[in-house]
C-alpha cells in the first residue's frame, strides 16, 4: 500500500521542536517564579513577556495583550470592533481561519486578487475613492499564507498612505516574518507606519504551537477592550507557557532555534520549487517563496479538478482551495513544505503531476 503523503496544514515538524532546551526553561520557571506563573493573573498576559514585546516593538507595554495564540486575538478584536455593515478588505487568497473568524463577527468582507503576490493598489483606490471605506485591511506581508509571497516595498508604503488618508486600520498578521531563508527583509508595515497598523504575531512557528503564546500591539483603546473580553471570557491566558517563553528568549535561545529553523526548512524549499520547476510548469503558475511555510499554486484551468481529486485520492492529501477564497479557488492548491522530507516533497509533487496528466486524457 502506498503511504499517503500529506500537504494539509502547515505545521511544523516534530525534529523542529528545541524539547530538551525547553525541558530547562521549564525547570528554571518553576523554581524562580511559581508563586506567580501557576496561579491567575492579568488577562493581558504574562506582563515581563508584555514588556519584552514592547521593548521590541518601541511601544508601552499597555499596547501589547498576550493570549492562546493570536487567531484568538483576532477573533476577540473582530467581536468587540465590528458590528453589521462594517467592511474588512483581505487578501485573495488568504488564510482561511481569518475568514472565519471575520464572517462571524458578521461583517462584509471585500477581497482584493494577488497578481504575482501582489495586491492591485489601484483597485483599493478605486474602491475608497468610491466611499467604500474598510474597518480593517487584513494582510500577511510577509510569506503570505497561503500564497508565499512577500508584499513589495511600494505596495507596504501606499497601502499605509491610504489607511492614513482614507482612516482605517491595517491588521499586519506576521507568524512567518523571521522565516527568511533566502533574500534580504522589508520593513514591515508596523515599522513603516506604527499609527495605522496592528501587528500580530506568535512563537507558533519559531518554538511551538503547543505553547498557544500569540501576541498583538494595538492602540489602547482597543487593547483595553480586549483585554476586558478575554477576562470575562477565560479569565486568563496561561503564564505558564508565556514565562517558558520568555526564559526561552531570555537564555539566547530563540535565536539559536531561528538558524536551526532556516537551516532545517531551506532544503525543503529548494526540494519543492525544483521538483515543481520540472514536473508542474506546464500545469500552472505559482510565485516562488523566499521563506515562510507554503507554495500556492494554481493550476489552469482546464484541468478537471473532479477528476484529479479521484486520481490523488490514495496518495495524496490535499486542502480545499475553496476555503481561501470568498468565492472560487477550486484550481488553488496550498503546498506547506516544512513538515514534510525533501524525499516525500519531491515524490508528492511527483504524484500530483503525474494526476494532473491522468486527468487530461
Amino acid at each position: 500500500m502506498t503511504d499517503m503523503i500529506t500537504f494539509t496544514r502547515g505545521v511544523p515538524p516534530a525534529e523542529s521542536f528545541p524539547n530538551e532546551e525547553l525541558i530547562e526553561c521549564t525547570r528554571q520557571t518553576v523554581n524562580k517564579h511559581s508563586a506567580q506563573i501557576l496561579q491567575y493573573g492579568s488577562a493581558a498576559g504574562y506582563k515581563p513577556l508584555r514588556e519584552y514585546i514592547a521593548r521590541q516593538y518601541a511601544v508601552n507595554c499597555e499596547q501589547v495583550v498576550i493570549g492562546q495564540g493570536s487567531l484568538q486575538l483576532l477573533d476577540f478584536l473582530c467581536r468587540i470592533s465590528l458590528a453589521k455593515g462594517d467592511s474588512v478588505f483581505v487578501e485573495q487568497p488568504t488564510y482561511d481561519r481569518t475568514l472565519t473568524v471575520i464572517k462571524r463577527a458578521k461583517a462584509q468582507l471585500l477581497g482584493f486578487k494577488l497578481v504575482d503576490g501582489q495586491i492591485n493598489i489601484r483597485e483599493v483606490k478605486a474602491l475608497l475613492e468610491k466611499g467604500h471605506i474598510p474597518k480593517y485591511f487584513y494582510v500577511i506581508s510577509d510569506f503570505q499564507n497561503p500564497n508565499g509571497s512577500v508584499m513589495g516595498i511600494t505596495e507596504r508604503k501606499v497601502l499605509t498612505s491610504l489607511a492614513k488618508q482614507y482612516g482605517f486600520l491595517i491588521i499586519e498578521d506576521s507568524p512567518y516574518r523571521r522565516l527568511r531563508y533566502e533574500g534580504k527583509s522589508l520593513p514591515s508595515l508596523f515599522e513603516i507606519s506604527p499609527d495605522v497598523v496592528i501587528h500580530m504575531s506568535s512563537y507558533s512557528k519559531l518554538v511551538s504551537p503547543g505553547l498557544r503564546t500569540g501576541y498583538m500591539v494595538l492602540p489602547k483603546v482597543l487593547a483595553k477592550q480586549i483585554i476586558k473580553y478575554a477576562e470575562d471570557t477565560y479569565v486568563c491566558p496561561s503564564f505558564f507557557n508565556q514565562a517558558i517563553v520568555l526564559e526561552f528568549i531570555e537564555r539566547g535561545m530563540l535565536e539559536k532555534q531561528v538558524n536551526n529553523l532556516i537551516h532545517l526548512y531551506r532544503p525543503r524549499l529548494i526540494a519543492i520549487l525544483s521538483v515543481m520547476d520540472s514536473r508542474m510548469n506546464q500545469f500552472g503558475e505559482w510565485v516562488k517563496p523566499q521563506g515562510g511555510f507554503y507554495v500556492g499554486l494554481t493550476l489552469n484551468k482546464d484541468i478537471d479538478m473532479w477528476k484529479l481529486s479521484e486520481a490523488i485520492s490514495s496518495e495524496l492529501a490535499l486542502s480545499d482551495g475553496c476555503g481561501f477564497f470568498l468565492n472560487g479557488g477550486s484550481h488553488f492548491i496550498r503546498l506547506p513544505f516544512c513538515a514534510l522530507t525533501e524525499d516525500e516533497i519531491t515524490m508528492g509533487i511527483h504524484r500530483l503531476a503525474d494526476a494532473i496528466v491522468c486527468s487530461l486524457k
